[in-house]
């Protein structure tokens, strides 16, 4: 299976259900992403009527956030691979004027131009071919439009990103992030990532840190842990006595993480700026 049709699989799978299954924890929990690259979306917009690409949009939390933000006269497109995600992103939305579409952004036929920004809250790592997927979206976007997207920094930076798969073996194989590979971490090298940018003909792109708290109540965390990353897709379809016998195993590696009943990490992203 090649990297698509794995990323296809992964999203339309245990991937995507995860996702589905937590959606007001994992809301929640990436409120400030959301509300950094809103407000960066909004201040790139601009006009009375913007049309904005939300991409790997997921249940859909940014792309309505978007829409509530720029108002009614505004068009927000959230694309994502995943059906069940967008599923509910539509539930979501109920009748409102926000569209969502499944589609692998990398690919699809997007109308030249239609775009006045391409949006992205950690939906823009997973390309299997990045700089195809970064010169697609380029063409869907207006000339002088914008890409803004939330992307994270490295493993090393975001422990509690990695430390359920660390702290797993060897009660349960969770296999080691791949650099550059399609997952979370493809764009943490900020150089090769506005090289890829410009090779896919952005003018101009430029990488700012971030640094951003997020966190969760403590009862959570059983839940995120078992559900979500490589230890959440190693665990589905298990036993309830090995989740529990690996859960047990794993949780003592987030008590630093731990503040008066809560899960509080700092998110360590790149917030990606491109112009047409």
């Amino acid at each position: 299976m090649d990297a698509q049709a794995e990323q296809t699989a992964a999203w339309n799978g245990t991937g995507g259900d995860a996702w589905v299954r937590l959606q007001p924890l994992l809301d929640a929990t990436y409120a400030p992403v959301e509300e950094l690259l809103v407000g960066r979306v909004a201040a790139a917009a601009g006009g009375s009527s913007p049309t904005v690409l939300d991409v790997g949009c997921g249940t859909g939390a940014t792309t309505l956030a978007l829409a509530r933000r720029l108002g009614p006269s505004a068009r927000c497109v959230g694309v994502d691979l995943s059906e069940p995600m967008i599923e509910l992103a539509r539930r979501r939305a109920g009748d409102g004027a926000v569209e969502f579409l499944v589609a692998d952004a990398g690919r699809h036929p997007f109308a030249p131009g239609g775009a006045d920004v391409i949006a992205s809250r950690f939906g823009v790592m997973f390309f299997d071919d990045p700089v195809a997927a970064f010169a697609n979206l380029r063409a869907a976007t207006r000339p002088g439009g914008a890409l803004r997207a939330v992307v994270w920094r490295t493993p090393r930076e975001n422990p509690f990103m990695t430390r359920a798969g660390e702290a797993a073996p060897p009660l349960l194989e969770v296999p080691p992030w791949v650099p550059d590979a399609p997952g979370p971490f493809a764009l943490a090298d900020p150089d090769r990532t506005l090289g890829l940018l410009r090779a896919a003909g952005w003018a101009t792109a430029t990488a700012d840190p971030v640094d951003l708290p997020c966190g969760f109540a403590e009862r959570d965390l059983d839940d995120y842990v078992g559900t979500m990353g490589p230890v959440g897709r190693a665990l589905a379809g298990r036993d309830a006595a090995t989740r529990a016998q690996v859960l047990e195993h794993v949780r003592p590696a987030f008590d630093e993480f731990r503040s008066e009943g809560e899960i509080r990490f700092t998110a360590k992203c790149w917030l990606l700026w491109a112009q047409a």
